[in-house]
């Protein structure tokens, strides 16, 4: 397939992840909750970005971020030191999260936290957990012990830390698993996981990403003991008027640039870590090196345009759109229509299929792509229902995820090491972009419409989301343990023939 083709396939899966979004919104608006038109074509026009910059981004990093997290990590392993790797592996972590577009939305929407701040400790979380995810691998440690002990001590903290804290930090878990990190940190897990000899090397190379996402719980979680400017939780309303279409145009036009500087700072730490590695080690020949360079400015080029479309269409609808929806004569649409939006949007991720064939794969056949497909969508569904009742009653999230937890951590003793490690790894992939940026904007206008927290009740969402594979995966491969029993015991059982005499007692 040559480059012409992938691009357009890229944009074909973005087109099949936004369009849905897109129909249940426009629906709504045209039919019960009206809107202004400004807005509207706004939110059609982010569209379009939307889907050009998703495409643009993940072909971009296909080229460049897979490609330099392998050449890295196949040149940190040939050192065969333990310090370097994990040095080198923590820098990386660090550099690839900053960049990472579902953070950068939604430390953009959190109110008590500087967006920076946010981010810059979000990341050392993760580079953090990538050196000790990297340790357990050159180590051989089982990753259900190692989940296990993380675990716990996000419980721990959990049952400490301030409440303002505790929604965002879990939903920090959720959008460092995206699609700038997941493919990196696979990469450059693999190419550590060479340096074993034994035969489960390769397999214990999964579960990397799992563990890389507790990194921004313990560390947000840590920030909140620590950080004490953080106001009442309150937000204020930043969706934008537009009086005609040119100045609509112009909202566009100005908000490009701003957009290209925060991806060019984001993107900035990475790309001097592969120069810095290019010339010192690497030495890349011409051709390799000049598709990473093409690929990075494609990286470049669809983060900027995602960004726009986000900040200037999609999240200012999400967010009137949950305002109106907030009122009392419409409230009762807030649960079905999020689940709705659940189910449309797990369906719609590209990632969520490549996940189906590879548990039917793992399950000979026991469990199907479109039985696991059909569990997922429920799960989200579910899950998103649940944001919504927080939205409506100001649950607290710890009800949910601290029992969701434990669920998970109690079925990794009942399934294959292998769903375990899939399960947690694919936390990400339910909540795809679309989630922080539309979804989270929903929901944060309509805790806002009520006179609710934004950090209590609106934050959350992202984790529970991410939660649902946690469980589901694992479920999957309980009825995969299961089957595989039933079927040993009648592959024992005696064969008798048509004509044979069974004798039904002893003698």
């Amino acid at each position: 397939m040559n480059n012409r083709d992938l691009l357009l396939e890229k944009i074909r899966e973005s087109m099949d992840s936004v369009l849905p979004v897109v129909v249940i919104v426009a629906v709504l608006c045209l039919i019960w909750v009206p809107v202004q038109n400004d807005l509207m074509l706004a939110f059609l026009i982010g569209a379009v970005f939307l889907v050009a910059g998703m495409g643009l981004f993940t072909m971009g990093s296909e080229l460049s971020m897979t490609q330099i997290g392998s050449h890295i990590g196949a040149q940190l392993t040939k050192s065969r030191k333990t310090w370097l790797i994990l040095t080198g592996g923590f820098l990386l972590g660090v550099a690839v999260t900053v960049s990472e577009p579902d953070l950068q939305v939604l430390a953009a929407n959190v109110p008590a936290i500087d967006t920076t701040v946010l981010i810059i400790v979000v990341s050392v979380g993760v580079g953090l957990f990538l050196m000790l995810s990297l340790l357990r691998i050159l180590k051989a440690i089982p990753l259900r012990v190692m989940l296990a002990a993380c675990y716990l001590v996000v419980l721990a903290l959990a049952l400490l830390a301030d409440r303002e804290f505790l929604a965002v930090a879990f939903d920090s878990g959720g959008v460092t698993t995206g699609p700038m990190t997941v493919p990196f940190i696979m990469a450059l897990g693999m190419g550590v996981a060479s340096i074993r000899s034994d035969a489960r090397a390769q397999e214990d190379s999964f579960g990397l990403v799992g563990l890389c996402s507790i990194g921004p719980i313990l560390a947000v979680l840590i920030l909140g003991f620590i950080y004490r400017s953080a106001p009442d939780g309150s937000t204020e309303s930043t969706v934008a008027s537009y009086a005609d279409t040119v100045t609509l145009g112009r909202g566009y036009l100005n908000a490009i640039p701003e957009s290209l500087k925060e991806v060019g700072v984001a993107m900035l730490p990475i790309v001097v870590f592969f120069l810095i590695f290019q010339v010192a080690a690497l030495r890349l020949k011409r051709a390799p090196f000049t598709r990473i360079v093409i690929g990075l400015v494609m990286t470049v080029a669809g983060l900027m345009l995602f960004l726009t479309g986000v900040n200037v269409g999609f999240s200012s609808l999400g967010y009137m759109l949950g305002t109106r929806l907030a009122e009392p004569q419409w409230r009762f649409l807030l649960i079905p229509l999020s689940m709705v939006m659940g189910w449309f949007i797990i369906n719609a991720e590209p990632a969520v299929h490549v996940l189906n064939k590879q548990v039917e794969q793992l399950s000979a056949g026991v469990v199907s792509a479109r039985a696991m497909g059909i569990s997922l969508s429920i799960a989200v569904s579910a899950a998103m229902g649940l944001s919504m009742l927080r939205v409506l009653t100001g649950l607290s999230i710890f009800w949910i995820v601290i029992p969701g937890y434990l669920v998970a951590m109690a079925l990794t003793f009942c399934v294959p090491s292998t769903f375990t490690a899939i399960a947690f790894d694919s936390g990400g992939v339910a909540s795809g972009p679309l989630t922080a940026a539309f979804v989270l904007p929903f929901a944060t206008g309509a805790v806002s419409a009520m006179g609710g927290n934004i950090m209590t009740d609106a934050f959350g969402l992202v984790a529970l989301v991410a939660m649902m594979p946690l469980i589901t995966v694992q479920i999957m491969g309980v009825i995969y343990v299961i089957s595989s029993r039933r079927k040993a015991v009648v592959q024992t059982a005696p064969a008798y023939a048509d004509t044979d005499i069974i004798e039904l007692w002893e003698v």
